[in-house]
């Protein structure tokens, strides 16, 4: 089989009023389980995992944004043969949802194409646990914004931030549990995001999804394929254009 590279995303910086520890230690702590998960039980799926750690995230996705350009510039090949992005951003907030990302809604129609095959990815599997989730935009304010900018097919998961005008709804309240009309995260770039500020139990639902997401897709004998089933052979390459 033709070997792709998927790779695995989530920034390590935090802004500089608080530790971060939901934003982005939560996301960088799956990141770096599912790697020590796969190594211990030597795991090799059919295709490549690339796991990155991005800095300056919060100061406008400079460090995401700087892998993509580089390798646009200096290794296109490279840059083609990634398939996909996951990103893992905030996914231990208190008044959680569990967002999974719109793939339609991304800006380039090429990456949103595939972006709908990999948020099935996810629906299926809390539909599985019975669990509730529900769509998340992508609105290019974390990582995976280079990459679908570029063609690059992403999903991802999200628990939230700041939250919708008026805070929680009384419908996710009874999806989710929490409190109504308070936001998901009421740390968000706050010095009180620390140890404290996460919800324990939705980072494991969100860490058992993206374990099981990220290895299921990765070990896909035909993954270009998988993610464009009725495209041609000709027609599957990743488009390094942007829309």
């Amino acid at each position: 089989p033709i070997v792709y590279v998927v790779v695995v995303g989530s920034h390590l910086d935090s802004v500089e009023a608080g530790p971060g520890i939901n934003d982005n230690g939560s996301g960088s702590a799956v990141n770096l389980q599912i790697a020590l998960e796969m190594m211990k039980n030597n795991i090799s799926p059919v295709n490549k995992i690339r796991f990155l750690w991005f800095g300056a995230e919060e100061l406008g996705l400079l460090g995401s944004y700087h892998y993509v350009n580089d390798l646009k510039a200096n290794n296109p090949e490279k840059l083609g043969n990634i398939s996909c992005m996951f990103n893992f951003d905030m996914v231990g907030s208190p008044n959680f949802i569990r967002g999974v990302y719109d793939g339609a809604s991304a800006t380039n129609k090429h990456a949103a194409n595939g972006s709908v095959v990999l948020q099935g990815e996810f629906e299926s599997r809390f539909d599985d646990r019975g669990l509730a989730w529900q769509l998340t935009p992508f609105n290019e304010r974390s990582d995976y914004a280079p990459f679908t900018l570029n063609g690059i097919p992403a999903g991802g998961l999200f628990t939230g931030a700041e939250g919708p005008i008026g805070g929680k709804t009384r419908e996710e309240k009874e999806k989710y549990g929490g409190i109504v009309g308070v936001a998901y995260d009421t740390c968000y770039h706050e010095a009180c995001d620390d140890i404290l500020n996460i919800d324990m139990g939705v980072l494991a639902d969100m860490a058992d999804a993206a374990s099981y997401v990220v290895y299921d897709v990765a070990s896909k004998e035909n993954l270009r394929h998988f993610l464009y089933p009725s495209a041609t052979s000709t027609t599957t390459t990743t488009s390094t254009t942007s829309t």
